[in-house]
């Protein structure tokens, strides 16, 4: 059982360094913060619930049972943080935001203090690893301890639901697929580890023994719960992320046959990129690198080359757009052909000199384009084949 919630503690974990990649950012803004200590929290929920871990912790400090305070402590403060989460990602105004986080937390950090004073009051001798709230459900003081911080997490359900319900009515896309994650998450909390916890309880209130429930139905729910209760609030924010980097990959791909033509073209130096660097990185230092060796050759750039690629590129069928970027790339690659003939003179502009403007081709999707042009068009294959032969001659 260790190794399960160990397993599932270190999802959270995961997820929680990818929301806290920039600290200074992230500490700034209350929803990242308010989004990376719930996840944590919920990482930590688990590690603490581990038999591993209750029985370290009980050795450590030589109070048996000490592991469970702790871990119902934690729970709380998880069911706290996932309602301030919620206040801040729905937002309002300033004033009325702090002042329903302050009440969170003020109602949960009692909460907090009851469950370790009743802990305190009570006597619990026997170490219990796995059915401790089965096994003490009858003990004065205990009984009161378990019933606080199982009221306390069914509550935080509860209000999270109802409130991801009227939300969901209201918005489109990855936020109404998170808050329905959230809400999913939080019945299979709230069905398969709170009511079957108090099913188990008050089972043995009546002397009837559920404890089945408790010690193997309520863990793994309470897993599947948490997991995608985070995923639902990680989605929103993660996945435009994901989606930048994943196009960033396709973007870099459609320009190599652009950067092949230009990679030789001598441009002004610059530092030597990162090594490790994500897509979205990689990408950008190519877009520089195109657009340096675009403008070198601006003095190169010969508009009776561009005109009658545009020619061709209507008398082919493209429509006034596509021809636009045929006829740039037709004057690249001529241009690019001269700078690669070291008899032609650099400084010297052809006649019917025709600049380009890098500034037109500063978007990614119109750099893309430019290189589609560049190695699909047969008009700008046939420039090529010209340039070559006018270097021969």
């Amino acid at each position: 059982m260790s190794l399960v919630v160990y397993a599932a503690a270190s999802l959270f974990a995961v997820t929680a360094l990818l929301l806290f990649r920039r600290p200074r950012v992230a500490l700034r803004d209350p929803l990242t913060a308010s989004t990376w200590v719930s996840i944590f929290l919920g990482g930590l929920c688990f590690f603490c619930s581990a038999p591993v871990t209750l029985a370290a912790v009980n050795d450590l400090t030589g109070t048996p049972n000490f592991g469970a305070p702790m871990t119902y402590s934690v729970i709380s403060a998880y069911s706290a943080s996932l309602l301030i989460l919620l206040i801040n990602w729905r937002g309002g105004p300033a004033e009325q935001v702090r002042r329903w986080v302050v009440r969170v937390a003020t109602v949960y950090s009692l909460l907090i203090a009851a469950i370790i004073t009743l802990f305190t009051l009570a006597s619990a001798p026997v170490e219990r690893l796995r059915d401790l709230d089965t096994y003490y459900a009858n003990t004065p003081y205990m009984r009161e301890m378990i019933v606080l911080y199982l009221v306390g997490h069914g509550a935080c359900a509860l209000i999270t639901c109802y409130v991801c319900l009227r939300w969901s009515r209201e918005v489109t896309g990855t936020l109404r697929v998170g808050l329905r994650l959230i809400m999913a998450g939080l019945s299979v909390d709230l069905l398969g580890f709170a009511l079957t916890k108090i099913t188990a309880v008050v089972a043995r209130w009546t002397l009837h023994d559920l404890d089945g429930l408790s010690t193997d139905l309520a863990p793994p729910a309470s897993a599947v719960g948490a997991l995608l209760c985070s995923a639902g609030f990680a989605l929103p924010r993660l996945l435009p992320a994901v989606l930048d980097q994943w196009h960033s990959i396709w973007d870099y791909r459609a320009l190599a046959p652009l950067w092949a033509e230009l990679e030789t073209v001598p441009t002004a130096p610059k530092p030597a990129p990162p090594r490790w660097q994500l897509p979205r990185g990689r990408l950008y230092y190519r877009e520089i690198r195109i657009l340096d060796a675009l403008l070198a050759l601006q003095s190169r750039c010969d508009g009776r080359v561009r005109e009658t690629a545009y020619r061709q590129a209507r008398t082919q069928g493209s429509a006034p757009g596509e021809a636009h970027f045929i006829a740039a790339a037709a004057m690249v690659v001529d241009a690019a052909h001269q700078a690669r003939q070291p008899q032609s003179p650099a400084g010297q502009e052809p006649a019917g000199t025709s600049r380009l403007h890098t500034a037109v081709f500063s978007d990614t999707g119109e750099l893309v384009q430019l290189s589609r042009a560049l190695a699909k068009s047969p008009v700008v294959e046939a420039a090529r084949a010209g340039a070559a032969r006018a270097a021969r001659s």
